[in-house]
């Protein structure tokens, strides 16, 4: 698609022009969902996300200011709703107990189950070994799925403070559980 023809369809689209908007669709489609895939690995939940994205998109095009920054746009949505999903994992919905009433659960397995119990016993070692500030940024994050405004706010810290801080306390944590892991 020539830069003009592309520009034309996302001034329309932002205009409110649903056919144009699909045409974008189907242009960057399959860009979006191996964007989102690499990150997800997971073809049906990166199907998922990227229907999400262009959602997103939809929503949040009027306030492009730049029609030639499309791409560039649209990638950038795609990569944190990618991480976002990664990070937190799919929505889940309630559901009324007679819903899975005639479903047996799978069958444990032992090993697994020690396994899982050793994984997360050496999680909360880590944990424990860590600073302060960074033990709660992690735990305000991972475990209370706190989201990075409500953790700017619970903290006092502009965001790009609050992902640095997840930066490094993820990279922490993971020397803790080398130095635990023998060699």
């Amino acid at each position: 698609m020539e830069t003009q023809e592309l520009l034309n369809l996302v001034e329309r689209a932002r205009d409110g022009d649903r056919q144009a908007f699909g045409e974008l669709v189907e242009q960057f489609e399959q860009t979006v969902f191996w964007i989102v895939m690499r990150r997800l690995r997971n073809r049906s939940e990166a199907l998922e996300v990227t229907q999400d994205v262009f959602i997103q998109a939809m929503r949040k095009l009027p306030q492009l200011r730049e029609a030639e920054r499309f791409a560039g746009w649209l990638r950038r949505i795609a990569v944190r709703m990618s991480i976002n999903r990664a990070v937190r994992g799919p929505q889940e919905s309630a559901q009324d107990p007679e819903t899975f009433q005639g479903v047996e659960g799978q069958p444990t397995n032992p090993l697994e189950d020690v396994l899982q119990s050793e994984r997360a016993e050496e999680l909360r070692s880590g944990l424990d070994r860590l600073r302060d500030l960074d033990r709660q940024t992690l735990v305000a994050f991972y475990f209370e799925g706190q989201s990075l405004k409500q953790m700017s706010d619970e903290f006092a810290s502009p965001i790009g403070t609050i992902k640095r801080r997840l930066h490094t306390a993820r990279n922490r944590l993971k020397e803790e559980l080398l130095k635990m892991t023998p060699a």
